[in-house]
């Protein structure tokens, strides 16, 4: 694995999350993979994070919503009031539909639209899918993201196309057919990584991709701060997601 998950310790008490720590053993899955095979099961529910409303009426569209950080972002969203849309490869339909599950059970609604981001005509599709169920999209969530673990004489151009597909290319398409929908107040948010800022030895596309994120994400903030629509990055760490 690329990226190994730190131990995490809930700070609203004292008594440390009864949770595994890594190294983990190395699973047995085929990109794209699934939430559902990993072992030990990540955690995304943030049983004591208590909602207050903030998106009330909302509707966000969240791309990679059915496993890893897509998955805890849309249980978290849900759960302050918003309807949702996920964008998933269709191969991980299972996990897709244990968060719609979820989203429901937040008592959201949640349409299902799975596709290939590194397909131009179905960032299109998934934005006007979403709007057409909801008639708004108020927040996109350019969440999904494609790694490999390859030094660079390894790499392949397919490898670097389908990267660059999914990780960049996405984002900016589907921004531009979400501002066609969004109003003053709307919001989108990216997730970069750390690779984006310090690099990193075992994943030279990924990395370039998530710098790319880093640049776009500050250059849409400068256009779009006069419509007062709001755009951020968001850069995690090591996450224990079928990504790794």
């Amino acid at each position: 694995m690329a990226e190994q998950l730190d131990a995490a310790q809930d700070t609203e008490t004292s008594a440390p999350v009864q949770q595994p720590t890594p190294p983990f053993k190395k699973q047995q899955q085929q990109a794209p993979g699934l939430e559902s095979e990993l072992d030990p099961a990540p955690r995304y529910d943030a049983p004591r994070y208590k909602a207050a409303g903030k998106l009330k009426g909302q509707v966000a569209l969240i791309t990679g919503g059915d496993s890893g950080i897509g998955r805890a972002v849309a249980t978290l969203f849900a759960r302050e009031g918003a309807d949702l849309a996920i964008v998933y490869l269709p191969d991980e339909q299972s996990d897709a539909e244990d968060t719609q599950a979820i989203v429901e059970a937040e008592g959201r609604n949640c349409e299902l639209i799975p596709g290939d981001l590194a397909d131009a005509a179905f960032c299109d599709e998934a934005v006007e899918r979403t709007v057409g169920a909801f008639q708004r999209l108020d927040i996109l969530v350019s969440n999904a993201g494609q790694q490999s673990s390859k030094k660079l004489e390894d790499l392949e151009d397919r490898d670097l196309e389908r990267t660059f597909q999914t990780n960049i290319f996405a984002y900016i398409r589907l921004s531009r057919a979400a501002l066609r929908h969004m109003k003053p107040g709307a919001a989108i948010i990216a997730t970069s990584s750390q690779t984006g800022i310090k690099g990193s030895k075992h994943m030279p596309d990924y990395s370039a991709t998530k710098g790319a994120v880093n640049a776009f994400t500050k250059t849409l903030a400068m256009e779009l701060i006069e419509r007062q629509i709001r755009v951020n990055a968001v850069a995690p760490g090591p996450v224990w997601t079928p990504l790794n």
